[in-house]
């Protein structure tokens, strides 16, 4: 997840609450069977007349016994006086029925649900105008009142318990607000630190809204002694204070506006989503306790109806406007800590905005749908808890997955962190996001099951054990999927490539061990095994016959080995290679044409890093010698040439000396395993004493070793006199003196004439 979506929250968390009050349960008509279709009508008519829906059934005899056709209409039949609320579902045969098949009960749900919308849509707004009716309501209930009939009014009680909760509530913040400023500090800028930090300052706010609740509570009762309509008033609007205050702690929890040090979602745009979503959860609560409060003095449906119309769609536009402003901000948060995000990040950046509008539109569809239904009530609470599910699956999910990776990290940072127990800490951490998305499917899967399909708790069960095999076989693939990728990626070699102008720099001496070179060849071979595998497994345990599968595996299998010889050749090399332990990745190798340090290995070939640059790709079919030149040690012989003069048992001494520096250099030094001396003299020629020097380094470093030794020996025999030797050829003259052949050639060779130029 780094999947975290905090935009759900900004969005739908509170106005599941609004919708719940939409849709009253409807009245039972309980029929025998052998009504009439009038008498019928006029029980309709007489249970609707207050707006309730009615809902028809028939008794158990009725169904034991069901009438004949001649008998007259069928009693399940509503008569055309029925208002449109009342709901007359059939029968079923018996009780032991079985389930009806997805495919015809789907579509008759959804056609049926569209027509619920519309009339819902319609019936909302056939009932606005009634809201006018509303204020008059309102005067009327708070005018019978039993409540500060004497001395104080309901109103001023009410000021007094809201300005006695208020001014508590902010004396035991202040009074522990430099406590829990310093819990506040993070101490580190990981994903923990924050957290805590985070969940110190989430803890504040919930104390403090609590006691103010219990405040409030306590003043009521001994100042509103009576359960009338001011007590009622003030209940229901401390409550839905009390959930807009929280809403907007949690905000500050995860946004944590004007201190992005201790911000657990990255959002960008943080401070502007928080400030309209503290708008939001202001607005909501009001929103809520108008609905409330106008159902407790309404005298009929209607006005409800109008408000929760009116305000249902102002919600619906408004969530809809913010989804479509933070889209950009949603798909950088997505992408964000991903240095090359997968296909379905990528998928999820794109698509979520448009999810998420695309399900605020569906689900408001079906909260005005809602009051037409027989069991509307239950609609509107699955889409609520709908809402309150698409916020937190992701940030719950996220919030999993960053917390594990955290205390990865901080493993791996500490040097407490080995190969094995990083991909144990990755397959946790998909583990404990999968229970996450599993356990929110499953929920919302039962919660509209029983709507949409008409499924009981029983069938539901049953249903979930053959599922449940399947989905527990997919997941156990999937974490071990997980964990072999993480534990081959944790032995996979660093690139070795250098670019151009690295040629003088001192390579380190970090080569791959055999398991890190062998692993992330086998990587695709297994992990590919690894989700064959799984799903051969799951296929089997949906009753797929999966022997025709492996019959027909094999026999291309075999026809692919048979047409590509030159393919398995190079694979079997390769196998053989790695068994004897041949090369590996970042030594310097000669095939016998092509030469240079191997940069990557695969099944069938790797690839060589010329120093010039070149990259050589080299089958293993192809090789029949290899040469490694980076193993173990290596030592390096090169020449000297001194003048006849020189003392050589000086110049040997100086040598020495100098080795013994290189040995004593903290840079060099290391490298060394024989140290510099001088092997004796090699060879006499006309004009010098040719003297061969020596020492054993590691393979890797020789090159950087040779030219710092021939840089120090220079250095060195200069400063010891020892000559080196010249190539200038000395001549004795007649009279005895020296002269210089090369100089008196070069000033006996006559000066260019205009005819013959000088290049000539």
């Amino acid at each position: 997840m780094r999947a975290a979506l905090f935009s759900a929250v900004c969005a739908v968390g509170l106005f599941g609450v609004v919708v719940t009050a939409r849709a009253e349960p409807p009245v039972v008509l309980t029929l025998r069977g052998d009504e009439s279709a009038a008498t019928i009508a006029r029980l309709v008519n007489a249970l609707s007349a207050e707006g309730r829906q009615v809902e028809i059934k028939l008794s158990d005899s009725a169904n034991q016994v069901a009438p004949q056709p001649s008998a007259g209409p069928a009693p399940t039949g509503t008569s055309s006086a029925a208002p449109a609320g009342a709901k007359t579902p059939q029968p079923a045969s018996s009780p032991a029925a079985a389930m009806p098949k997805v495919d015809d009960m789907l579509p008759a749900q959804i056609d049926a649900l569209i027509d619920h919308v519309i009339d819902g849509v319609d019936y909302g707004n056939r009932a606005i105008p009634e809201i006018a009716s509303l204020p008059r309501d309102w005067a009327a209930a708070w005018e019978r009142n039993q409540n500060g009939r004497d001395r104080l009014s309901a109103g001023w009680r009410i000021v007094l318990t809201l300005a006695l909760a208020v001014a508590i509530g902010l004396a035991a913040r202040l009074a522990c607000a430099r406590w829990f400023a310093r819990k506040r500090r993070p101490k580190g800028e990981a994903f923990t630190p924050r957290l805590i930090a985070a969940t110190f300052g989430l803890a504040e706010d919930v104390l403090t809204i609590a006691l103010m609740l219990l405040v409030v509570r306590v003043a009521r009762n001994a100042w509103l002694p009576h359960s009338d309509f001011a007590a009622t008033a003030l209940t229901v609007a401390t409550n839905g204070a009390a959930i807009g205050a929280f809403y907007i702690a949690v905000g500050r929890f995860l946004l944590a506006p004007g201190r992005p040090e201790r911000r657990l979602m990255p959002l960008p745009r943080a401070d502007r989503h928080f400030r309209l979503f503290v708008l939001y959860s202001i607005a909501a609560p009001i929103v809520v306790v108008s609905i409330l409060l106008s159902h407790h003095v309404s005298q009929g449906p209607l006005p409800v109806a109008g408000l929760i119309a009116v305000t249902g769609f102002g919600m619906a536009l408004f969530k809809l406007w913010w989804f479509h402003d933070m889209r950009h901000d949603l798909a950088a948060l997505i992408l964000s800590g991903a240095e090359r995000p997968g296909l379905l990040r990528r998928a999820a950046a794109a698509g979520l905005a448009i999810f998420y509008m695309a399900a605020t539109v569906v689900l408001w569809a079906v909260e005005a749908g809602a009051a037409m239904m027989a069991n509307g009530g239950r609609w509107t609470q699955a889409a609520a808890l709908t809402e309150t599910g698409l916020v937190i699956l992701p940030i719950l999910a996220v919030g999993v997955s960053s917390l594990l990776r955290c205390r990865a990290t901080h493993r791996v940072i500490i040097g407490h962190a080995t190969p094995l127990s990083q991909a144990a800490a990755a397959a946790a951490g998909a583990g404990a996001v999968g229970l996450v998305w599993a356990g929110g499917f499953f929920m919302l899967a039962r919660l509209w099951a029983g709507l949409l399909l008409g499924v009981s708790s029983e069938q539901f069960v049953a249903f979930s054990r053959q599922v449940g095999g399947v989905a527990l076989l997919a997941f156990a693939g999937w974490v071990l999927l997980v964990f072999l990728r993480s534990f081959f990626d944790s032995y996979a070699p660093r690139h070795y490539a250098t670019g151009p102008g690295d040629e003088d720099a001192v390579p380190d001496d970090l080569v791959p061990s055999r398991l890190a070179t062998v692993l992330p060849v086998l990587r695709g071979v297994v992990l590919a095994a690894v989700v064959g595998l799984t799903i051969l497994v799951v296929l089997a345990r949906l009753g797929v016959d999966i022997g025709p599968l492996l019959a027909g595996f094999g026999i291309v299998g075999l026809a692919f080995s048979f047409g590509s010889q030159t393919l398995v050749r190079d694979i079997v090399s390769g196998v053989f290679f790695m068994i004897e332990d041949a090369f590996r990745v970042g030594e310097y190798v000669d095939t016998g044409r092509l030469k240079g340090t191997v940069e990557k290995i695969s099944l069938r070939s790797m690839q060589l890093r010329h120093q010039s640059g070149q990259i050589h790709t080299v089958p293993f079919g192809q090789i029949s010698s290899l040469t490694n030149a980076s193993r173990d040690w290596a030592t390096i012989k090169f020449n000297v040439r001194l003048d006849h003069s020189a003392d050589l048992e000086q110049a040997r001494k100086v040598i020495k000396k100098t080795g013994l520096a290189l040995l004593e250099d903290p840079e060099f030094g290391p490298h060394f395993i024989a140290p510099l001396k001088m092997q004796g003299v090699a060879d006499i020629t006309d004009s010098a004493v040719v003297v061969r020097l020596k020492f054993t380094g590691k393979p890797n470093q020789a090159s950087s070793l040779q030219r710092e030794a021939l840089k120090r020996v220079y250095r060195a025999l200069n400063e010891a006199c020892v000559p080196f030797a010249s190539n200038a050829v000395t001549v004795r003259g007649a009279d005895g003196t020296l002269q210089n052949q090369a100089a008196a050639a070069i000033t006996t060779v006559p000066p260019p004439t205009p005819l013959a130029p000088a290049a000539a």
